[in-house]
């Protein structure tokens, strides 16, 4: 049965840090009610999820998958881009350690959880603001004994790798080919966003059934129209703070 590890929604979190988007108001306690509900899909799916408490001086800490990659073997503990997130791993690694050996970035690596997109024993790592050369030198350093090969992917325009292409499972990869070099991703099937729907490259599988953001109904009505068994869910407001499905859990 899959675990998930989540945070709870902080209360100062219309202070996140931001790269591609406008400021816009938060309301926080709409983002608190989307955020449970989101725990709730998990759990509706056979997730069991480990639920931490906010980081009320953290306001970007409910996006767990940034500070830590986790494996089959191993959990990465990331070295964030932005000096501001660096205190989100102490108590998520205490937390991790529960269930696996940690390693550590160092600095002058950076790399954050969201550029890095796992398909078997390939793991595709964006270069993009947040994760530099050394950080996924570094990176690929302590999973090469384990079996994995580190394919680099640029990242243009967006956040983080994930926020361009996420895995939907059957080898397919749903992508928007604006914001990342698609080369790298030879021997995979490519889906593309609706053009009128840059965001929605960001989805969420568990099993048999791939959660999906209500804010990209082109998008979703492709992959339905492909086989896909879709879950809605509204993220509208979290998504003010720049973040996207696979941000707000780690899965393992």
């Amino acid at each position: 049965m899959p675990t998930a590890i989540t945070r709870e929604v902080s209360p100062t979190l219309d202070r996140c840090e931001l790269e591609f988007h406008s400021r816009q108001p938060i309301d926080v306690a709409k983002a608190v009610a989307q955020h449970r509900h989101y725990a709730e899909c998990l759990r509706s799916l056979g997730v069991t999820v480990v639920s931490l408490p906010a980081e009320p001086d953290l306001p970007d800490a409910v996006f767990v998958e940034d500070p830590a990659v986790v494996l089959d073997e191993i959990a990465v503990m990331t070295r964030m881009g932005v000096a501001s997130r660096r205190g989100e791993a102490e108590s998520l690694a205490g937390v991790l350690e529960r269930y696996r050996p940690l390693h550590w970035l160092t600095d002058p690596a950076t790399l954050e959880g969201g550029d890095v997109m796992r398909v078997g024993r390939r793991i595709f790592v964006g270069a993009s603001r947040r994760s530099n050369a050394r950080g996924i030198a570094q990176f690929a350093e302590i999973v090469q004994p384990f079996g994995y090969r580190v394919e680099v992917v640029e990242v243009r325009g967006c956040l983080h790798l994930k926020s361009a292409c996420t895995y939907l499972g059957r080898n397919s990869v749903l992508v928007n080919r604006a914001w990342t070099d698609p080369a790298p991703l030879e021997g995979l099937d490519l889906v593309d966003v609706d053009a009128g729907e840059p965001g929605a490259a960001n989805a969420l599988p568990i099993g048999d059934t791939v959660l999906f953001p209500t804010s990209f109904p082109a998008t979703a009505a492709k992959l339905e129209r492909l086989g896909w068994k879709l879950l809605p869910i509204d993220i509208s407001e979290l998504m003010k703070a720049e973040a996207a499905l696979t941000c707000s859990s780690l899965i393992f």
